[in-house]
């Protein structure tokens, strides 16, 4: 993971510059809430009349880049953004629709077992499956921590699976782009290029994209609780998210 100059945050952003600006926001933590069992999240009418605004005045230049899969992301917006980079950047669909996801790595099927065995043993762990990754949830069990995390390094060293951690989660995913590479690529694509990136996020994931928003000109918006980032700005929570790009429309 690569950060840039870490500072501890907590300037509140300008408003944000329609006419200027590329957006690419995370979803859990910064557009939704994060909750016990993921797939409890669903659409929000407020949600989603900010983002099919801001799509509208930004001509396009909206991009989601998150940890969901992107049937989970267009469920969640109800189709209000179409470019996005699911499973942490894996997963790409490009503004004009094209998506060509690579294979998962061979190694994905026995590390989900793995991650199911343990949670069979522990009430409270919960596995994500996501296609090209697997995750293991223990909000519900913070006392299993330990051995979550150690579990899941084993794995990624035995096997090459890219270990992603978060916040009371892990994941092990296909090697490949991260959500800086990602935001990287889109700015590379019309209608984004030539624009200031301005990355929204929340998780240590989020951190590639925030160092990619900088190096590019641009900046990003941590969501909750100050901490070391390579973000320059940041907001509380989700509310303050919303409230933040509807002053903007």
């Amino acid at each position: 993971m690569s950060i840039i100059d870490p500072t501890p945050t907590d300037l509140a952003p300008p408003v944000l510059d329609l006419a200027g600006s590329a957006l690419f926001l995370d979803l859990d933590g910064t557009l939704a809430p994060i909750v016990a069992r993921p797939q409890d999240v669903g659409p929000e009418p407020r949600r989603t009349a900010i983002l099919e605004e801001l799509v509208r005045r930004m001509e396009g230049r909206v991009a989601i880049l998150s940890g969901r899969t992107l049937a989970e992301i267009d469920h969640i917006l109800d189709g209000a953004v179409r470019p996005a980079a699911a499973v942490h950047g894996l997963d790409r669909r490009a503004p004009d629709g094209r998506n060509h996801p690579p294979e998962p790595h061979p190694a994905l099927s026995d590390a989900t077992a793995a991650f199911q065995q343990l949670a069979a043993e522990a009430p409270g762990l919960l596995v994500e499956t996501k296609g090209l990754s697997v995750a293991l949830h223990y909000r519900q069990a913070p006392d299993q921590a330990t051995v979550v995390q150690a579990l899941a390094r084993d794995w990624a060293v035995r096997t090459g699976l890219t270990l992603q951690p978060g916040h009371m989660v892990v994941e092990l995913r296909t090697p490949g782009p991260d959500k800086g590479d990602s935001l990287a690529d889109f700015m590379a694509m019309p209608p984004f290029e030539g624009m200031r990136p301005v990355f929204v996020g929340d998780d240590l994931t989020d951190e590639p994209a925030f160092a990619a928003a900088r190096r590019l000109g641009g900046s990003g918006v941590l969501v909750g609780p100050a901490r070391n980032s390579a973000a320059t700005h940041r907001l509380e929570d989700v509310n303050a998210v919303l409230d933040w790009l509807e002053a903007a429309l």
